[in-house]
């Protein structure tokens, strides 16, 4: 019942695709737009506070943060940066603006991560728990690390891919 009563009520005006779950204390604020696509989980107390599309099939671990660049205008002249213009203001108008975080289908990201807005993780990818994702991945591989760098592909080798991309065309 709390997944239909966030995805209906609380988060209505967001596209949320079907088989959508989040844990305990998840926070969810896009500027202009979040859009979930289908059999979608996150976990506890994770926190998407910026543009996102999100493709299908994924999985957010636990206290992950898909969070802004560029939410405090710090280079505002004489102002404080607790006082500078944020990207909640509807006068906002410093970088990030137009920062869109996406996350393609197939996609886990570990415990802990950060994805700072305007990346792409492509299809198929793992985030390692604990990373910091400040550049966009290649599909289906690996990432770890602060800032999170590629360790290994997804796949042993080029058939086992083509044979994971075969049945998750024909299962979904």
């Amino acid at each position: 019942m709390r997944d239909l009563y966030y995805q209906y009520i609380v988060w209505h005006k967001y596209n949320i695709g079907k088989g959508f779950h989040c844990g305990r204390g998840v926070f969810v604020w896009g500027r202009d737009k979040i859009e979930i696509g289908k059999n979608f989980y996150i976990g506890k107390y994770s926190t998407i506070e910026t543009n996102c599309v999100i493709g299908d099939n994924v999985i957010i671990a636990n206290h992950v943060g898909i969070v802004g660049k560029y939410d405090h205008n710090y280079q505002q002249v004489g102002v404080a940066v607790r006082m500078a213009e944020c990207i909640r203001d509807k006068n906002y108008s410093w970088k990030g603006i137009d920062n869109v975080t996406y996350i393609g289908d197939d996609v886990w990201i570990g415990y802990g991560a950060i994805i700072m807005s305007g990346v792409t993780i492509a299809n198929g990818c793992i985030i390692a728990a604990g990373s910091i994702v400040t550049k966009d991945t290649e599909p289906y591989s690996i990432y770890a690390g602060n800032p999170a760098k590629k360790v290994k592909d997804r796949f042993l080798t080029e058939k086992e891919l083509n044979e994971h991309l075969e049945l998750m065309r024909k299962n979904f």
